[in-house]
């Protein structure tokens, strides 16, 4: 039982904001104090959680974090940039979920079970793209094991990982709704190859934030990446098909082996795989389908699944949380 830490979520009445006060209570938290922040629509409802009622307030400023322990940011790149390095800067230990600070350089990008130690002595933690997270779970070890020389992927994302409206949206079209706004095209019965603003040479804002991430958190800077991200017609839970080279010669049973241990992973071995209804309200990332690239020399492919309003996202926050107390001796 962590009791007694002082936690805010900023974006609480939002999907991660919810999951991360689930992953709080199933991890065993007591806090003190919890500081529920959301925008002026939510302030004034409520939320219940360790068995209390507690407070959702509109953020004011830095003084709303003077006596927090703990941050959590789960409310947009703009609240953010606005609030975060505040709220560091008044005491707190600040996670952040958006995309404000990730390619920082003065701000360490963290998967816990991949580089824990990069978040040691920081205020001011970024937690990965829900894409990314699952992908950087899967490729470390073998990144580690046999040299990583180039990635791809191939991301099918649920409606979920645009947010609540977005969602809204969706289960709305699935009863008959024609009404389109929250995503480019209709989701209902569709896939949509595009998420985020494109570039000059076409790819897609998710895209580059999936390849720049994996390097930053894999600290291979030169890593070849590429990526298609695809928005589909399912609420929650992202699946990927991904290929990879290796740099030095590895057989399957190889990348098997270091796959089977590696945490945070379950490996699906033969031609075992998961999908969102598998993986949804767990926490690993399920690895499967691996086998043979035929089109590329030390070339291999597998299927990954994770929820992404947990270990995509607010599992993996509170996981920071907690690799920062165990390396301080302090019980967060």
């Amino acid at each position: 039982m962590k009791r007694g830490v002082r936690i805010a979520i900023v974006g609480a009445t939002g999907l991660v904001g919810e999951s991360l006060l689930t992953a709080l209570e199933e991890r065993g938290y007591e806090p003190s104090t919890l500081a529920l922040f959301a925008s002026a629509r939510s302030a004034g409802s409520t939320r219940t959680a360790f068995g209390k009622s507690w407070p959702v307030r509109e953020l004011a400023g830095a003084s709303d974090f003077a006596n927090i322990d703990i941050a959590f940011f789960a409310a947009g790149a703009a609240t953010s940039s606005a609030h975060a390095r505040a709220a560091a800067s008044a005491g707190a230990l600040v996670i952040d979920k958006s995309a404000a600070f990730r390619l920082d350089d003065t701000v360490p990008l963290v998967v816990p079970e991949i580089n824990a130690a990069r978040a040691i002595g920081a205020r001011l933690i970024a937690n990965p793209n829900c894409a990314t997270i699952p992908l950087a779970l899967t490729l470390a070890p073998i990144a580690r094991e046999f040299g990583l020389a180039w990635a791809s992927v191939a991301t099918y994302q649920s409606v979920s990982g645009a947010g609540r409206a977005a969602l809204e949206e969706y289960r709305a079209q699935c009863a008959g709704a024609q009404e389109v706004s929250e995503l480019p095209r209709r989701i209902a019965g569709s896939v949509i190859p595009e998420n985020g603003s494109f570039d000059a040479d076409g790819h897609a804002d998710e895209e580059r934030k999936i390849a720049a991430e994996l390097r930053k958190i894999l600290e291979l800077p030169d890593l070849r990446v590429s990526a298609t991200s695809v928005r589909v017609p399912v609420a929650v839970g992202h699946c990927e098909a991904v290929s990879f080279g290796t740099q030095r010669p590895a057989t399957r049973a190889q990348i098997a082996d270091a796959l089977r241990p590696a945490p945070g992973v379950r490996f699906l071995d033969g031609a075992g795989y998961a999908t969102p209804l598998d993986v949804v309200g767990t926490d690993d990332v399920a690895v499967g389908r691996l086998r043979p690239d035929d089109a590329h020399a030390s070339g291999w492919l597998c299927w990954i699944a994770c929820d992404n309003l947990r270990k995509g996202a607010a599992t993996n926050a509170v996981q920071i949380a907690e690799s920062i107390g165990a390396a301080s001796g302090v019980a967060t």
